[in-house]
């Protein structure tokens, strides 16, 4: 499938969507048609490189798409993929989702068909592989530098929790759509004066949580590096509540956020992704009940009511804001200067203000969570509002 160019680039995007992603596959595109180079979209992440044929007379169309700047101009401007994404993980594929024509080849419950990507991609003529996404995509990427494979990674998740790097593609966007939701809903609670507890995305870091309340979102937050107590939690609200001339307090919880002595977050259901992470969601749910009922102690005697809500998905679809439109520009160009340079191994970035890369391997060797003594009072549950001089625009960074 190789043409007469200066090579052949892939780009892929893997795990959840975020808004940005599109932009940084038409800065890619763009920038790699210009310099010569031919450019494929594999679809649906890693499952493209799987699903696929690698037979000329083959139809792979619904895995691998040509792009042209017409095409990738028209959805730069949207949210979402629209190469789309999934949770595939190459080297832990169940067998009752192999493709077909696999099934004679790779016979165990759980198989790594890392041989059928890296014959895909040779199949292909891929030059380079730029893969987008979180800590699980990129550690897969991480594995095909090792065995070989020329690979340029880009950071995105709403978490902004991937290793290297102060900021990844959609973060912006997702402070930004909590903060506008949060205030929001800032008119029921305040009306009915009632405590407002909202869960927000953060398996394991509670950047999304904590920055929302740091802009004044809201009045506490709840985030997975800290344990909370309930008494304590409650405690604080309803002294927030009493201070509001409209009698209402706003708390942020973290979807991976857990209780004083549990372990175990809050989860959906039993079933596992291919990455072995089960579906968080429930946290806020536990957490409205508890204040509700501890209430009384701290508000003679009588109960508080609960407007509690899940924002989900409503800060991660839709448009890019502003900085999820300019970084992804950035981080595809910055991209395009390795694959130039024929330098592979690498991770784009931002640090402390400045652009830069690192080596892929940050991705599995650390893990990105906030430093709860730099930026997380755990007396008063809510960001430590210390000296701001030097620091980069969202404050956390990723230590290197």
């Amino acid at each position: 499938m190789a043409s007469q160019t200066r090579g052949t680039i892939g780009i892929l995007t893997g795990g959840g969507d975020v808004p940005g992603l599109n932009p940084a596959i038409r800065a890619v595109t763009f920038r790699a048609l210009r310099e010569g180079y031919r450019v494929l979209g594999i679809r649906r992440g890693w499952a493209g490189l799987v699903d696929m044929v690698a037979d000329p007379k083959a139809d792979n169309s619904a895995h691998v798409q040509v792009l042209s700047e017409e095409i990738v101009n028209r959805a730069a401007r949207t949210g979402g993929t629209f190469l789309h994404t999934s949770r595939t993980r190459p080297s832990h594929l169940p067998r009752d989702i192999l493709p077909e024509h696999l099934r004679d080849t790779y016979t165990d419950e759980i198989n790594d068909v890392t041989p059928t990507v890296l014959k895909n991609l040779e199949f292909l003529g891929i030059d380079f592989l730029i893969p987008i996404g979180g800590d699980d995509t990129l550690s897969y990427a991480q594995r095909l530098h090792q065995k070989g494979v020329n690979v340029v990674a880009i950071p995105k998740t709403m978490d902004n929790d991937v290793p290297g790097t102060d900021y990844c593609i959609g973060f912006s966007t997702c402070v930004t759509r909590t903060i506008e939701l949060t205030h929001k809903l800032r008119t029921t609670a305040g009306s009915h004066e009632r405590f407002l507890v909202l869960e927000v995305f953060g398996r394991y870091a509670g950047f999304s949580a904590l920055l929302p309340t740091m802009a004044g979102a809201a009045d506490r937050c709840l985030i997975p590096e800290h344990p909370f107590a309930m008494d304590h939690i409650t405690e604080l609200l309803s002294y927030d509540r009493k201070r509001n001339p409209s009698n209402y307090a706003v708390l942020l919880v973290s979807e991976g956020a857990t209780f004083c002595q549990q372990d175990e977050m809050s989860f959906e259901s039993e079933e596992r992704d291919q990455y072995g992470h089960r579906k968080l969601g429930g946290i806020g749910d536990k957490v409205a009940n508890q204040i509700k009922e501890l209430s009384a102690r701290y508000n003679n005697g009588r109960r508080v009511n609960i407007l509690n809500q899940r924002l989900g998905y409503l800060v991660r679809c839709g448009d890019p804001d502003a900085m999820d439109s300019i970084v992804p520009m950035a981080f595809g160009n910055l991209a395009l200067d390795l694959v130039l340079a024929k330098t592979s191994g690498r991770l784009v970035s931002l640090h402390n203000g400045c652009y830069d890369t690192v080596p892929i391997e940050v991705i599995v060797g650390t893990k990105k969570v906030v430093d709860v003594n730099k930026y997380y009072n755990t007396e008063r549950l809510r960001p430590k509002y210390e000296s701001f001089l030097r620091q980069p625009t969202f404050i956390m960074t990723s230590e290197m």
